[in-house]
């Protein structure tokens, strides 16, 4: 009797799991079925235009989206190519996306301008950044990883750069890091936020995990070699003149609890500039012009609803929003 009673529990149990199962997946379609709450177009977007992932509720949400350069708050053409975490060019769009299941697979794809996919490859973990070259020869992708016996200390993450066909150029993680001019090759290092500066060359963040040091670091895919140029850098942006480095800098607290601010790197000088932005930016910044920089905030008490914010990068003037509903902003010129 003892293991019919367990057996009818049992089933009970699982039958209401199903239930609730079935009820959350029906609200979920439910919601993507609705009309957006924003106002969508069906024109094709062409030129100067801002590229992003659609946060707004209803149909459309999670979906790359674009705006025009000079009106962000206009009507946005929403694709049917759904990610997780973008950049875009004029001719290639690189796309990370988290492949929902039973046991979650994660995935990065390239796609030429007309949504045909041109290549893909697996991703090891949660899709993080990524950025496509200039000339759309090599694309960066960055990953949270997990397995790593140093990862309970504070994280881990996968940065590799693929060419535009697919072929695989490795791990950061392989090449080798000079700081100071010595090689060093701490087995807790990690490496994120790629910028190009051009098909040959890129800077970068790495990681020492027990040490808590981040560097910004200069990377040669010829030598496959990362020089280390300052501390505290992180998720670095260049700028459209190559003459600046947006990022986001650990101005107090640790850990979980970390607040990082928006910062300017001055290439020629080294000086650096801390941002008047008192929210803490866990983004990898966007350049909209020499001008002006882009990053996305979570929406307060929204859960998976994002905004884009602009910031002048002279540090002068607040941050307003720039695009609502918006996420993993990339601009097209």
């Amino acid at each position: 009797m003892r293991w019919v009673l367990v057996i009818v529990i049992s089933v009970i149990a699982l039958g209401s799991t199903g239930v609730v199962g079935a009820v959350a997946w029906a609200q979920f379609q439910a919601r993507q079925s609705a009309p957006s709450e924003v106002e969508t177009t069906t024109a094709t977007a062409t030129g100067d235009r801002i590229v992003f992932r659609s946060t707004a509720s209803g149909a459309g949400y999670g979906h790359v989206a674009s705006v025009p350069r000079d009106d962000p708050a206009g009507a946005r053409t929403v694709s049917d190519l759904a990610c997780d975490r973008i950049d875009a060019t004029n001719a290639l769009i690189s796309c990370l996306r988290i492949v929902r299941g039973i046991t979650p697979t994660y995935t990065a794809t390239l796609y030429d301008g007309d949504g045909a996919e041109r290549s893909a490859w697996a991703l090891s973990g949660v899709p993080s950044r990524t950025r496509i070259s200039p000339a759309g020869d090599l694309i960066a992708s960055t990953a949270f990883v997990t397995g790593h016996s140093y990862a309970t200390i504070g994280f881990s993450t996968e940065t590799t750069i693929h060419t535009d066909a697919g072929v695989d150029l490795g791990n950061l993680e392989d090449w080798t890091l000079l700081i100071d001019g010595s090689e060093s090759a701490p087995v807790d290092r990690n490496y994120w936020g790629i910028t190009f500066i051009d098909d040959a060359s890129f800077y970068a963040t790495a990681g020492i995990t027990t040490e808590g040091t981040t560097y910004l670091v200069r990377g040669d895919v010829a030598t496959r070699t990362l020089t280390a140029l300052a501390e505290n850098v992180e998720c670095p942006s260049l700028s459209p003149d190559g003459t600046r480095i947006a990022f986001k800098r650990v101005t107090a607290g640790a850990g979980p609890t970390v607040h990082w601010t928006p910062a300017i790197y001055d290439i020629a000088s080294g000086d650096i500039t801390v941002l008047p932005e008192q929210r803490s930016i866990d983004d990898q910044i966007e350049w909209l012009d020499d001008d002006t920089i882009l990053y996305g905030i979570p929406r307060e008490g929204v859960p998976g609803d994002t905004d884009v914010w602009s910031l002048a990068a002279d540090g002068t003037g607040d941050s307003a929003v720039f695009i609502e509903h918006a996420w993993s902003p990339a601009v097209v010129r």
